[in-house]
């Protein structure tokens, strides 16, 4: 598996950032550097926007800051999105919808542990983007499908741009709706959701993983055919750690966790400390040590991250900083407690 473990750093990708170079800054100064998502830049560096560029049908407003979905132009562009079908290029993200994914493809990322992109998950997207009626786009028989293949494609198109860059590349899939689908409201079974994700990642190379803040059914999730999956631990922790045999399992056949521990909100971020940041992390640990969960085979398998991304703190991005910084002085303390290469 080309994705690392050992408690090395990276993050999530949407940042509060309004200067490009200081918010890739801060990628550049973790383990696994990734490109940033700004939407405070620009719209177009929006996650939902960005995973809608080339996609039939969607109306993107500049001046509202609004994307929504037309059915009478998913079908007058249809035929033009199908024309590029087996053209990957046509599904990366282009300059105009990205100003840092393409300076970061410029950058000597060879003698990286490994380097991660991401893409706003087809569950999310078709939740978030509604059609002129208001409703959902995952729920739209024709629509959905046609939706799971052009987001493959996308994220695939990603991918072998970044493994270009670096072999050990690999993608987050970046999935907050999916919390929302356990619902009984949802109108959108766990049952269904399944059997889509499993045709999605199907269509997707590997290695590639899912990344989401709240908390779902865990084992739903660790039951896909995933490489690494990141969670909010620091909120999560507990809940996550008692789902220790389907952690085990996706362990053993070679999965990775992203721990995400550290706060990158004002409040909850100014009441803790590295000593009950490390006490968080070593409760949950311990609480799959008990259930079976070997250690440090555990460890060998596991990144440290920020607990969330956040757009809204009052001190702009200060605070976001402070965190990646907490975060790289906490994977240096338990790697050197720990003894890990």
């Amino acid at each position: 598996m080309p994705i690392p473990g050992n408690l090395l750093t990276t993050a999530m990708a949407v940042m509060p950032h309004k200067d490009v170079d200081r918010a890739l800054q801060q990628a550049l100064s973790l383990d696994i550097p990734y490109w940033p998502q700004l939407p405070h830049v620009s719209y177009y560096e929006d996650m939902y926007v960005q995973a809608a560029e080339h996609f039939p049908g969607t109306v993107l407003d500049l001046e509202a800051n609004t994307l929504s979905f037309s059915h009478d132009k998913f079908y007058a562009e249809l035929e033009e999105t199908l024309a590029h079908y087996e053209e990957p290029e046509y599904f990366d993200i282009s300059p105009s919808y990205s100003v840092v994914y393409h300076k970061f493809l410029e950058l000597d990322l060879s003698g990286r542990p490994a380097i991660r992109g991401q893409l706003e998950g087809p569950i999310s997207f078709g939740l978030n983007v509604k059609d002129q009626d208001d409703r959902p786009i995952l729920f739209d028989d024709e629509v959905r499908p046609f939706m799971l293949e052009v987001m493959a494609k996308r994220v695939n198109a990603q991918l072998s741009k970044l493994k270009a860059l670096n072999p050990n590349a690999f993608m987050f899939v970046d999935e907050p709706g999916l919390q929302f689908i356990f619902s009984a409201l949802s109108g959108y079974s766990d049952t269904k959701a399944f059997a889509d994700l499993e045709t999605f990642f199907g269509a997707i190379e590997r290695p590639r993983g899912v990344h989401l803040c709240g908390n779902p059914d865990w084992d739903f999730l660790l039951k896909l055919d995933l490489d690494v999956l990141s969670l909010d631990a620091f909120s999560n922790g507990e809940v996550f750690a008692s789902y220790a045999k389907a952690v085990s399992r996706f362990l053993e056949r070679g999965g990775r966790l992203v721990w995400g521990m550290v706060p990158t909100n004002f409040e909850p971020y100014s009441q803790e400390d590295m000593a009950s940041l490390e006490a968080r992390l070593a409760e949950a640990w311990g609480a799959l040590s008990r259930r079976g969960v070997d250690r440090d085979f555990l460890l060998s398998r596991s990144l440290l991250s920020p607990a969330t991304c956040c757009l809204v703190n009052p001190d702009g991005e200060k605070t976001v900083e402070k965190a990646f910084a907490t975060v790289r002085a906490l994977s240096q303390r338990l790697r050197e407690k720990f003894r890990l290469e």
